[in-house]
């Protein structure tokens, strides 16, 4: 087997053997918050919730700063939609990792000190770039990183605030 045939098949061996998946393209019909979107793919608005991230909530301290980076970063863009081991959560949203001309939002966001890296176990197939983002976006003091960090983990802030 020459040499470029063993390159192919190793490379066709990890697409195969690659738990993430790109599976849809649509547009952005609305952004409820830094971590949740709201997509058109064929013609139908879908729950999108952003995998391996846990960004501030409405009302919490960089809540609306991390919402306008999704909604500037998707707005007017064809998004394409990859996947993971699980599609969807609880909640029935869609699990995704989001990218606009090749750039992941899921660690753009959190890259920008705007999310918290999480890993949400099965889907972690992106987790280890989503950590280094944080550990980037952490040392170089960016978004909420400038002043240590969130008060509250967006976690502990939903709790604290149940509706």
């Amino acid at each position: 087997m020459s040499r470029n045939t063993l390159i192919s098949c190793l490379l066709l061996l990890a697409v195969l053997i690659s738990p993430a998946q790109a599976a849809d393209t649509g547009r952005l019909y609305s952004v409820i918050d830094g971590d949740s979107l709201e997509v058109v793919i064929d013609g139908k608005i879908t729950e999108v919730r952003l995998i391996g991230i846990d960004a501030p909530e409405w009302g919490q301290e960089f809540g609306l700063e991390a919402k306008s980076f999704a909604l500037h970063f998707c707005l007017g863009k064809e998004l394409q939609l990859e996947y993971d081991k699980d599609r969807h959560d609880r909640y029935r949203r869609t699990l995704a990792y989001v990218y606009v001309d090749g750039e992941m939002l899921n660690e753009a966001i959190v890259r920008a000190g705007l999310a918290l890296a999480f890993a949400y176990k099965p889907n972690t197939w992106h987790q280890a770039q989503l950590f280094q983002a944080q550990a980037d976006a952490r040392a170089e003091e960016r978004g909420f990183w400038r002043n240590g960090g969130l008060e509250l983990t967006p976690s502990q802030w939903r709790k604290k605030n149940r509706r």
